[in-house]
């Protein structure tokens, strides 16, 4: 089948990854944070934003786009919120600082708001949200990238697909975790797509000039998720993050299109909702419980055999990855191979 590669062991694998970015520099904490994130992404089955990403990162690095030793620095700070320039930090670095930031606010005010500038591209943002999850809080997580998507109507890019995910905890569950571009695919899709040897749906992107395409080489323009909804939620997420930070994405003219054009440099924010503050903690996840089970409880539409909720098939998927090893396709195995031959890291077995 097309498409099809090898599997390597989760530690195997995020060990590989580690080795790769210390090899350009990254310091070494900040380079298992970097392999856990996308190894992460990977086990949960979001490919698209896993270890396919490296060999970009890499030669990003290597471009002086992405800072494997950024001067992270607050730029204002109140007892609930904190900004700070990310000075191109690669993004699992600065972001998993800024969400056990935001969760330090939640703990003294409730609530913790952290706003990030000129980051590099962040991985699957439902890490951070269930970061949060996992000591009790609501998480939330939010991208505002260049434009990339047409807005609804236009066959040109005039937003971004701005993802969004928000995490919270259960008792006898799994977190719920909705993680979401606000295209009907993420940008990541088109590379995995590309590494797997497979065309893509119509109705998933345009090309250069603004026709459908079925060829992920070709895709350039994504399209919004609901149409006018995933446009207008694109919109007015760049209005609270980017325009809010000064530092604009979309205005044209605006920004530096020899420093952002085909590079990962975006801003963001992650908040966390200390959920103590407002109602009790056990009876809280107690109610998400009965919100699932009453959801699967319902009577399935034809064709359905069962009802899911969000981050339950990543949920399956990491246990069934855990056992049997993460799935890589054959353009990623050449790719990763490649720079491993590069920068002289031994390749993890499987691989």
């Amino acid at each position: 089948m097309a498409g099809e590669g090898v599997r390597v062991g989760r530690e195997p694998l995020k060990d590989f990854a580690r080795q790769l970015f210390m090899k350009i520099g990254m310091p070494p904490q900040d380079a298992e944070t970097e392999a856990d994130v996308l190894v992460w992404a990977n086990l949960r089955g979001i490919d698209s934003h896993g270890v396919l990403r490296i060999p970009t990162y890499v030669k990003e690095a290597e471009g002086g786009y992405m800072n494997v030793n950024p001067r992270i620095q607050t730029l204002k700070e109140t007892p609930a919120i904190l900004v700070i320039e990310a000075d191109r930090a690669f993004g699992p670095v600065a972001t998993t600082f800024a969400m056990q930031k935001a969760m330090g606010k939640a703990k003294k005010t409730g609530i913790g708001w952290v706003f990030i500038r000129n980051i590099t591209h962040q991985g699957a943002m439902g890490y951070y949200s269930l970061l949060a999850a996992e000591k009790d809080m609501v998480g939330l997580a939010e991208v505002s990238s260049p434009l990339n998507m047409a807005p609804y109507g236009s066959r040109a890019a005039g937003v971004a697909n701005n993802p969004i995910a928000i995490a919270v905890p259960a008792k006898r569950h799994s977190p719920l975790v909705l993680d979401m571009a606000t295209s009907i695919i993420a940008g990541g899709k088109l590379l995995l797509a590309i590494d797997k040897g497979v065309s893509i749906p119509t109705g998933w992107a345009l090309d250069k000039d603004g026709n459908p395409t079925t060829d992920p080489k070709a895709a350039e323009i994504l399209l919004p998720v609901g149409g006018p909804k995933g446009s207008g939620l694109a919109l007015m997420l760049e209005c609270i993050t980017s325009v809010l930070l000064g530092n604009p994405m979309l205005e044209p003219y605006v920004y530096d299109r020899r420093v952002y054009d085909g590079h990962e440099i975006q801003n963001s924010f992650v908040a966390a909702i200390d959920i103590r503050t407002f109602t009790n903690v056990k009876t809280y996840k107690e109610h998400i419980d009965n919100l699932i089970d009453g959801i699967k409880a319902l009577p399935k539409a034809e064709g359905f055999a069962e009802i899911f909720v969000p981050g339950e098939p990543e949920a399956r998927t990491a246990e069934e990855r855990a056992r049997n090893g993460i799935p890589l396709p054959e353009g990623t195995v050449r790719n990763l191979r490649n720079v491993a031959g590069q920068l002289g890291v031994k390749l993890p077995q499987g691989l």
